[in-house]
């Protein structure tokens, strides 16, 4: 027979994707859960957050909430686009 491994506990969160379109361009924004400190990487730990993402790359904008209303959420992200895009 073969090995048995104990696995991870994996955590609560379960990702949320919200699609918003400002001036004429779609902007993908996708909730990851928090990481760890990586000390061999220089890594501070994290908080669950939302991201843009685009091409493959994702750039952290706020904080995530679970409890957050998503009417709320989608507010502060185009907010977050007004802001940061040009």
């Amino acid at each position: 027979m073969g090995v048995r491994t104990k696995r991870e506990p994996r955590g609560s969160h379960r990702p949320q994707q919200r699609q918003l379109v400002y001036r004429g361009r779609a902007f993908h924004f996708v909730s990851y859960d928090g990481q760890p400190e990586n000390l061999k990487k220089g890594v501070p730990a994290s908080g669950p957050a939302w991201y843009l993402m685009n091409s493959g790359t994702r750039w952290e904008v706020m904080p995530f909430s679970p409890l957050q209303d998503e009417i709320e959420v989608d507010q502060q992200l185009l907010d977050w686009v007004k802001r940061t895009i040009n």
